[in-house]
């Protein structure tokens, strides 16, 4: 699988990368055989970039993808983890996590995006996975928190990777104006961009994008099927949109675009996937799997041919912008 480096940097990621969201249990149980295949199959589809985070599952997420990796030669992948959200005891359990995981509440999550709770954070990172380092460590959601993110959190990430004890350094949120802000106004090296990069919403192109460009920095683009829309060959009535119910218009939209898509030989979900890769600034794409055939479909749609037809076709049809770079 190509490789693609962050820029400035000497991290280097797989055009593909695994996300353990869902390895955290969220939503839904993962058993942990499951998440294991999981993790099994992306190693042997040739993923070697792997995203996760205290937040996910109250470090359920972490403690599986550290056992899975341990074996493998720590040079031969790259991993990320995020700040932001420090894991602490519980005083009032409720006997279940109420932020979409189906773990048991014994920790909750702190807002904490000072130099202390930074470095604590790492280092509970380090002590559920095992690991020696982490390759790229990303403030978390951080919409809330911009004065102590950018002036606090951000300066002591900017110190480790200085040091040399992290790779590269950035942010990861659901909003492409703040993520400009972390691209302009701090050192951060990339930002992890979740939905606004896709068929359906390319406003990045407006703010995010652009900065990256201007500043020599990259972007990990997240959450391509932008919830559920563009995940299946043909959207329906009822699939999510950006966590809520898809409006019928937008369903429209995909559905009008999985038909050009059909026309050239492709499906939607393949086109979905390829589609943040026509930005030169944009160097991963990192999908959520559960298991072996979440894996398997993914990798299979990272693999399969999308022409460069498709997006001036789109174009012309004025289904996505005008201005969407040509590869």
């Amino acid at each position: 699988m190509r490789h693609r480096r962050i820029t400035n940097t000497s991290v280097e990621l797989t055009e593909l990368g695994f996300g353990a969201s869902a390895i955290g249990n969220l939503y839904r149980l993962t058993p942990a055989d499951e998440a294991a295949g999981a993790l099994e199959a992306a190693w042997e589809a040739g993923v070697r970039y792997f995203d996760t985070a205290p937040h996910y599952g109250l470090g359920l997420s972490e403690r599986r993808l550290g056992a899975a990796l341990r074996s493998r030669p720590r040079e031969e992948y790259v991993v990320s983890s995020k700040v932001g959200r420090l894991l602490v005891h519980n005083e009032r359990p409720r006997g279940v996590d109420t932020e979409g995981f189906v773990v048991r509440d014994d920790l909750r999550r702190e807002w904490d995006f000072s130099r202390d709770g930074v470095l604590r954070s790492i280092e509970a990172t380090l002590e559920r996975t095992g690991w020696d380092r982490l390759d790229i460590v990303y403030l978390h959601d951080p919409d809330d928190h911009w004065r102590q993110a950018a002036e606090e959190a951000m300066p002591a990430l900017a110190d480790l990777r200085d040091q040399g004890v992290v790779g590269a350094i950035g942010a990861g949120m659901n909003q492409s104006a703040m993520s400009t802000r972390f691209l302009r106004e701090t050192a951060a090296d990339v930002v992890m961009l979740a939905g606004r990069y896709t068929l359906l919403d390319q406003s990045a192109l407006d703010d995010a994008l652009p900065a990256a460009l201007e500043h020599d920095k990259s972007v990990v683009a997240v959450g391509v099927f932008n919830s559920g829309l563009l995940s299946r060959d043909r959207p329906s009535p009822g699939m999510k949109y950006d966590y809520a119910s898809a409006p019928a218009e937008l369903v429209a939209r995909a559905r009008a675009i999985a038909e050009v898509c059909e026309r050239h030989g492709t499906t939607l979900p393949a086109a979905a996937t390829a589609f943040p890769f026509t930005h030169p600034r944009i160097i991963n794409v990192t999908l959520g799997m559960r298991n072996r055939e979440q894996v398997s479909r993914n990798a299979e749609l990272h693999r399969r041919h999308v022409p460069d037809a498709l997006w001036d076709d789109l174009r012309v049809q004025k289904l996505i912008r005008a201005d969407v770079p040509t590869t």
